[in-house]
């Protein structure tokens, strides 16, 4: 997969944003950028389009722009020259993707059909768009024709929202999702960026969901951890499991048998994709992490990491659900 489409799975969401007025491009992208969503599809369907995106990429040089309902070469050519590093049009012309192939511009095409991903497959590509995702059938469709094409990859677009984001992006064929329910049109419009920003931190937390998977306590021994177990056990009627290293009562309090990381214990946090909370947290609020604690399954893909500082005493590791 190209490189710009690996940022982009990393992200997991595009917000796609229709700007009237080139003005606004700057303090969009800043809202967007301190919501956690450094990234944006700018759509050619106003006149403003080209400068929009020279305006955003101007403010922040490392955030992932690119132009959306892009129809013709002639557009094509004016949004690269914008500072577009990814193209997407609404379905599949031969001569647009041939054109960005032979340039070596991202291109992600829309298709909803087996017949559009095989040309899509004939010209090169391995992404495409799903449009409109929820009214062509949704993530039911999207299974059943990635069934047969088993190295093609989706970015659907089209009816997503904050309450079907996630039974999307729970499919490893999709990469991210695009959606504009975090940049509506009146909001831009009318200058509210505060607004913009909350609404895009709400489509993060969405996302990554972080909630509270379990609290370590270290303690001496293994005699003082299983006490501790049986003792909080007893009084909360919580079942007890004695494993390696450590005894859970119930699944959320972690007895650890010798310390470990942390002066008191650890904290774990679990997230529905590790790799998009990772990257969330290290290239927007600038967390660092302890490389070598990472936990990574046969293909790869991140599943447990510690942050490298401590809070209270306790180190902090993030883990998938």
């Amino acid at each position: 997969m190209l490189p710009i489409l690996e940022t982009i799975k990393k992200i997991g969401i595009v917000p796609v944003v229709k700007i009237d007025d080139a003005k606004d491009a700057a303090p969009l992208a800043d809202a967007l950028c301190r919501g956690g969503l450094p990234c944006a599809e700018v759509t050619f369907r106003t006149d403003a389009a080209a400068d929009s995106i020279a305006a955003m990429v101007k403010a922040h040089p490392d955030m992932v722009v690119g132009a959306g309902t892009v129809l013709t070469t002639e557009q094509v050519d004016r949004a690269v020259e914008a500072g577009a590093k990814f193209i997407v049009s609404p379905g599949l012309n031969p001569r647009v993707v041939k054109y960005c192939v032979d340039k070596n511009i991202p291109i992600t095409p829309g298709t909803n059909s087996p017949s559009d991903i095989e040309q899509a497959l004939e010209l090169g590509l391995e992404v495409v768009k799903f449009f409109p995702a929820e009214q062509s059938g949704g993530l039911a469709k999207i299974k059943a024709m990635a069934a047969p094409y088993v190295n093609v990859k989706f970015m659907p677009t089209g009816g997503i929202n904050a309450a079907n984001l996630t039974s999307y992006l729970d499919f490893p064929k999709i990469i991210a999702c695009g959606g504009s329910w975090m940049v509506p049109g009146d909001l831009i419009s009318s200058g509210d960026f505060a607004k913009i920003e909350e609404l895009t931190r709400e489509a993060v937390k969405t996302m990554l969901g972080f909630e509270l998977a379990h609290v370590g306590v270290n303690t001496g021994s293994e005699e003082e951890a299983l006490k501790a177990a049986q003792r909080f056990s007893f009084i909360f009627g919580m079942d007890v499991k004695n494993g390696n290293s450590s005894v859970f009562s119930g699944k959320a309090v972690e007895f650890m048998k010798e310390p470990y990381l942390g002066k008191n214990g650890h904290i774990g946090i679990r997230t529905n994709y590790a790799d998009r909370a990772y990257n969330y947290l290290s290239t927007v609020l600038g967390i660092e992490f302890d490389e070598s604690t990472a936990k990574r399954d046969d293909k790869g893909n991140l599943k447990a990491i510690y942050l490298k500082e401590e809070i209270c005493g306790f180190a902090v590791h993030i883990v998938n659900k």
